[in-house]
């Protein structure tokens, strides 16, 4: 069953854009033909059409032109020199246009796309293998209908929650850059295996499904993780032993101020005046 009755335009087609792409036409969600993507070379856009079977094009303009509802899949430097200009405001009035571009506020977006349904999401690299998490925000006067638009599309690569704008800073350091923080983790634990003599790759192995295991007994059983380590941990056990580790080496506060420094960097992210200095150097490279 489609969830999607308009014509989808995908902003610059690149790795999450693509992720988008696939995930859509796998669930069903859209077909081929209300989709078009676009990208910067020509190259690339011919690669697309032919893999999925997709009107592309480099004309971002004529792309929203021709659209109901827009997500923009750009770099926050791309995203002004993008938006910010007479005909791509008449061509995305009165649509829903979603923004995935860390660090770039509602108020930016609607500035450039006055006229706008404007939408911010912020989605995570395991959309790749949807197994991803995505949290949109509504810009003023998003209806309830076009937020349920872009909740569904970032649905068929994983869970999507709306949340306020003022925590996307929040969800930038835990669901942006949160997998590279699960990555420095499992590859220590892989470490440790290969320390007590197991082969690398199969360190790693167990140790990417202790993650994913462990995860899932979160979401599905809906427990606190305290209570799921407490059964895992016996008296005079080897769990506790090293947890006690762990806690020596306050785990717990290195690993939420990290989340901390990465939400307050994201705050800066989105700064009018960095914003211009990118899309600067943005027009300043080769196309």
């Amino acid at each position: 069953m489609q969830i999607i009755a308009e014509r989808l335009a995908i902003i610059g087609c690149g790795t999450m854009g693509e992720a988008i792409v696939s995930g859509l036409l796998k669930a069903q969600a859209i077909a081929p033909e209300q989709l078009i993507l676009t990208t910067r070379r020509r190259k690339i856009a011919d690669a697309l059409s032919s893999r999925y079977g997709i009107q592309t094009t480099t004309d971002n303009v004529a792309a929203c032109r021709s659209a109901d509802a827009v997500l923009f899949a750009l770099k926050p430097k791309t995203v002004p020199k993008v938006a910010d200009h007479a005909d791509m405001r008449e061509a995305l009035a009165g649509k829903p246009t979603i923004s995935i571009a860390a660090g770039v506020k509602l108020e930016d977006l609607r500035a450039w796309l006055p006229q706008s349904l404007v939408i911010r999401a912020m989605p995570n690299t395991p959309c790749l293998i949807g197994e991803g998490t995505t949290v949109v925000s509504r810009g003023a006067n998003v209806s309830d209908q076009a937020i349920s638009l872009a909740t569904r599309i970032f649905e068929t690569v994983g869970l999507c929650v709306e949340l306020r704008e003022r925590h996307m800073d929040a969800v930038t350091g835990l669901c942006g850059s949160g997998p590279a923080f699960v990555y420095v983790m499992l590859e220590s634990m892989a470490d440790g295996g290969v320390m007590m003599g197991l082969p690398r790759e199969v360190a790693l192995k167990i140790a990417a499904q202790v993650f994913q295991g462990a995860a899932r007994m979160v979401l599905q059983t809906g427990l606190h993780p305290a209570a799921l380590k407490d059964q895992v941990t016996t008296p005079a056990g080897c769990t506790i032993a090293g947890i006690l580790m762990m806690e020596d080496g306050r785990i717990r506060s290195v690993l939420a101020r990290t989340v901390q420094e990465a939400a307050r960097v994201a705050g800066g992210l989105g700064d009018p005046g960095k914003l211009e200095r990118l899309a600067k150097l943005a027009s300043d490279e080769p196309s």
